[in-house]
Parts: C-alpha cells; structure tokens; sequence
C-alpha cells in the first residue's frame, strides 16, 4: 500500500517539524513583521507631524497621568516647573548615532505640582568609560519643550544602582519613569519629555528617528514565502514517493530502489579501495 510509508516514524517526524515551522511562518513570525512594518508607519507619520505642530502644554496632551500611547507619543509639548538635580538618574549602555553614550535623566516639579521625567540628552564617555563632567541643569523655574516619549520596556526589572564604578551617582538600564521613580523615591508620571535643541539644561540633543519604512514589510514577505516552500517540499517528495520506484516503497526490490547520497558515496569509497588493492 503506497500511503502505508506516510506512518513511518521518520516521515511523521518531517511532517510535524515542516508543519510547525509553516505555522510558525504564518502566525507568529509575518504577523511580528506585519506589525513591526505598522509600528514604524505611525512613528514616522507622528515624527513627520510634530514638525509643523505647535507644541501643547502637557497637561492638556496627557492630562493627569495618562501614560503615552501611539497617539500622543513623539509630540511636542511645553513644561514648566523646576528641575530636580539631586535625583538625577543616568541611563547606560546607550547608543547615539552607532557610538556609546550615557542619557541623563533628570526630573522636573512642574507648576501644577506634577514631577515629569526630562531626558536631557546625551554625553559621550571618557577614555575610562565613564561619565564625563556635564552642565548641571538651571535654577529656578524654566519653561522647557521637547517630544512625549513612551517609557523604554524594562523586561528583566532591573532596578537603578549606585556603587563605586558609577562615582555614587544613580545608573539605570533603560529609559523607564518607573525605575527612576522607584530609586529616587518621588511619584513620577508615566513617560517622559525629550528636550528639544535650544531648551534650558539639554545637553547634546537626541537624534530624531529617521524616516524610512524600514525591511519589516520585505521580512514578512520571506517569511510567508519561506513557509510556502515548506510546504511545496513536503507536497513534491509525498507526490513522489506515492509514484511507482519511490525510495520508500516496500514493494520495490532492494536492488531496485533509488540509493541514497550516503550510499552512493559509500560505493564510491568501496569502489576506489578495491581499485587500489587491486593495483
């Protein structure tokens, strides 16, 4: 019976790992590029935006504590309130423009008695890889603009630290109002601004995301692609093997039936011993 070798062992094992491996095409890894492809459309149709937009008090953009969502996230907003360098947090192993940098983290008591976090930019290390002396930010009350950010995931929890390699100073991993909230003990609101050029206390400015579609949409693409090819494999060699001669067909004679590549090559090796012993 030809569709008898479609129960063997071997076979079910290669259908289950190309069946799952095609599922996990289709489900899993073209729908995670899918959506990454639509996660940068939005940013960049929000960054474009925020060019022409006047900026907005950020009570009236994220009222009380509203947290950033897609929607709000990279527009402009004005703040006003007094910075809080005593509880200043740098963010570490950053990097700016493909070099390493430290961002330093400083919250501000705005007017309405809210406390905000401020990303006031970023500094590059010294030749021992540490924070470089940095302008502190100004006294007294200041009016400042930048960009609503969405707080940075922090997957493994990581708290902020200070110890000797950091000079006492706060370091965290992650650009997180919940962390710096937690190490400096105030209640910090979700997200953070992004000090725009030119505002009191940035220092070197963040770059801007750049505007391109990125290869999500092509990533998608090879993955359904290679999932389809799964498939069309698995199909041809069942086709084939259900066709008389196939390699697996119990009703073929031994000497018959397609060699395999290991059997070939086997031959071959015996074939080349036997010709040197013989000579």
């Amino acid at each position: 019976m030809r569709w008898k070798f479609l129960l063997r062992p071997g076979w079910l094992a290669l259908t289950l790992v190309v069946f799952v491996f095609a599922g996990a095409c289709y489900t899993l890894l073209a729908p995670w590029q899918f959506q990454r492809d639509d996660e940068r459309e939005a940013q960049n149709a929000a960054v474009s935006a925020s060019f022409t937009a006047r900026p907005q008090p950020l009570s009236e953009v994220l009222p009380g504590d509203r947290p950033p969502g897609q929607d709000t996230e990279w527009q402009r907003v004005t703040v006003r309130g007094t910075y809080l360098p005593g509880d200043e947090v740098i963010a570490r192993l950053r990097t700016v423009q493909g070099e390493p940098a430290f961002e330093v983290l400083t919250p501000l008591r705005t007017t309405e008695g809210q406390v905000v976090l401020v990303d006031r930019g970023f500094v590059r290390p010294d030749n021992r890889t540490r924070v470089p002396p940095y302008a502190a930010p100004p006294r007294g009350q200041v009016t400042i603009e930048g960009r609503v950010r969405a707080d940075e995931a922090n997957p493994e929890g990581r708290p902020a630290f200070a110890d000797a390699s950091t000079g006492g100073r706060l370091h965290a991993y992650s650009v997180n109002s919940g962390v710096v909230a937690e190490a400096t003990g105030l209640d910090i609101r979700p997200g953070y601004v992004q000090l725009s050029a030119g505002q009191p206390g940035v220092l070197n400015v963040l770059p801007l995301p750049k505007l391109d579609a990125g290869p999500f949409f092509s990533y998608a693409l090879q993955w359904i692609a290679f999932g389809t090819m799964a498939l069309a494999g698995w199909l041809y060699f069942t086709l084939r093997e259900l066709r008389p001669g196939g390699v697996l067909a119990e009703d073929r004679p031994r000497g018959d039936r397609r060699k395999s590549v290991a059997q070939i090559l086997a031959e071959d090796e015996q074939a080349e011993r036997e010709q040197a012993h013989s000579s």
